[in-house]
């Protein structure tokens, strides 16, 4: 495992301090940085530290390659070799024993069980997300929207340990300018970076640790043997869980980073509050879905073609999403689950009215507030997955008869109220998160019908239960300002008193969540 919370919090207050005296001498703080993060990556097993090694020389060799290389084929054979080598690798660690099962799984019944082919094969921590990074840094070089930069650079930006294991997904345009420029600690925005850490912990310790424990891990180790209240309640758990470990994670990771004098880009933005699916996927693991865009879905085609192909590129997207998160058929549903539901979403803004500019000089082009979901179509380049306007809109549609100085029909379109809109899209995301979840597809399949089933009431739901669901949807509809208000206000306290009221933070964070700290979801991944 990783470090122990009090051991990673000795950890960081070292090479916090040692790293702002290097401030002025930036190769000796790179070095130092450099072996502080392979320390602790190096905690969970020192051996996959030579894993990450390989990694980092491997792709700063095949970048250089790819712009030194002339002519177009040239570049773009030296990126497909990166981009192959590393999925193999990605894929011979992450989906070798996947694979090896499905074959056996088919098999046997034949008689046939090549039991040579069962090799345990250890997961390397946050092998996805460096493996995605040095991805995106490939391709970034291969389409000149990234210059080459230095392997001491390089090796920073893939094993720097706030990022490393769970992300946020960071690029390289977006980190190596910050090592060029000198940071300065007087500048460090200190109070956002208190108020991330505290924030993140208490997601994590005290709503995530408690919901695992109290009802979520219970109800999906045997769904079969639970009251479908029990399951209902458990599943609304698990998605603030999930929620509140992931951006807790994320939160802690931007904080730390930021006193380092590293910024790194937002990850999540309320994802519950979302009315439509399409603006889900721009709330939750934003950095990912950015990925997930500029990478796959964009070179697939993205919403060139036509409207089968964007369909099929949306469900492909979010199929190979799905599989990036784990080596189980239940992540592939759940990837498959979204990108349906995305599809069938963009089907549906499509079929509704769309603007017909029918006599520019007496009605004119409608306003932008007054466009409704599918009026324009935006380039590619700009979102992956579209977000339904929700308020109410008049669209100006005609018949094809129509004539230049003819009154044009308004048609009324009345969507969704945005409180059911968000309920329903809230209700869909649980649906995938049971499949995402539950440890095999038999638990999943066995969840949805024990909760049609097992009428009753149980004595897993108590108040505290209740009131920690609430209070993590809750913090889904809180306005940002105010916390940016109240952030403000603390900057003003003296120094003192704003660690004093840190330190208070963390003892009662510490006496409000269970015992013991469970490891961080997206570590597996």
């Amino acid at each position: 495992m990783l470090f122990p919370t009090m051991t990673f919090a000795l950890f960081f207050v070292v090479v916090l301090g040692v790293s702002w005296k290097l401030v002025d001498r930036p190769v000796q703080w790179k070095l130092f940085v450099l072996g502080a993060s392979y320390v602790f990556y190096g905690w969970a097993d020192w051996m996959f530290c030579f894993l990450l090694a390989g990694s980092t020389v491997g792709n700063w060799l095949v970048a250089l390659a790819v712009d030194r290389a002339e002519g177009e084929r040239a570049r773009k054979a030296w990126m497909g070799l990166g981009v192959v080598l590393n999925l193999v690798l990605l894929g011979f660690f992450k989906y070798y024993g996947f694979f090896v099962d499905s074959v056996l799984g088919a098999l046997e019944p034949l008689g046939l069980a090549p039991t040579a082919l069962l090799v345990q094969i250890a997961l390397p921590v946050g092998i996805s997300f460096f493996t995605f990074c040095a991805i995106s840094y490939l391709i970034d070089v291969y389409r000149d929207e990234q210059r080459p930069v230095t392997l001491l650079d390089f090796a920073v930006y893939l094993a720097f340990f706030p990022h490393l294991v769970a992300g946020p997904i960071v690029r390289v345009s977006e980190f190596e300018p910050q090592l060029r420029r000198r940071r300065n600690p007087n500048t460090i925005d200190a109070t956002r970076a208190a108020r991330l850490i505290v924030r993140g912990l208490f997601k994590k310790v005290v709503i995530a640790n408690y919901l695992a424990t109290a009802i979520v891990d219970p109800v999906f180790v045997a769904p079969g043997q639970h009251t479908n209240w029990e399951l209902l309640v458990g599943a609304w758990a698990y998605a603030v869980q999930i929620y509140a470990d992931f951006s807790g994670y994320t939160d802690i990771a931007i904080g730390i980073a930021l006193l380092m004098g590293i910024k790194f880009p937002d990850n999540f933005d309320q994802p519950y509050s979302s009315r439509s699916i399409q603006e889900f996927w721009r709330r939750w693991h934003m950095t990912l879905s950015r990925w997930l865009r500029d990478y796959l879905y964009i070179p697939l085609g993205g919403n060139r073609g036509g409207p089968r192909a964007e369909y099929r590129n949306l469900f492909l997207t979010m199929l190979l999403g799905g599989l990036w998160h784990g080596a189980s058929w239940n992540f592939v549903i759940w990837g498959a689950f979204h990108g349906c539901g995305l599809a069938v979403e963009r089907w549906h803004a499509m079929r509704e009215p769309k603007p017909a500019y029918v006599d520019l000089g007496a009605v004119g082009e409608l306003p932008p507030e007054q466009r409704g979901a599918g009026d324009y179509r935006p380039h590619d380049e700009t979102v992956v997955m579209q977000q339904p306007a929700v308020g109410r809109s008049r669209v100006a549609a005609a018949s094809p008869s129509t004539r230049h100085g003819e009154q044009a029909t308004v048609v009324e379109r009345r969507p969704m109220n945005p409180w059911l809109a968000r309920l329903w899209v809230f209700h869909f995301v649980v649906v995938g998160w049971i499949f995402f979840r539950a440890p095999d597809l038999g638990i999943a399949i066995d969840y949805f019908v024990s909760l049609v089933t097992n009428w009753g009431i149980g004595t897993l739901v108590t108040p505290t239960v209740l009131l920690a669901v609430v209070v993590g949807m809750v913090g889904q509809f809180v306005p940002r300002r105010l916390g940016d208000a109240a952030e403000y206000r603390v900057s003003k306290l003296p120094p003192m008193v704003l660690a004093v009221g840190v330190g208070l933070s963390l003892v009662v964070i510490n006496l409000l969540g269970p015992q013991g700290v469970a490891p961080f979801i997206y570590f597996q991944f």
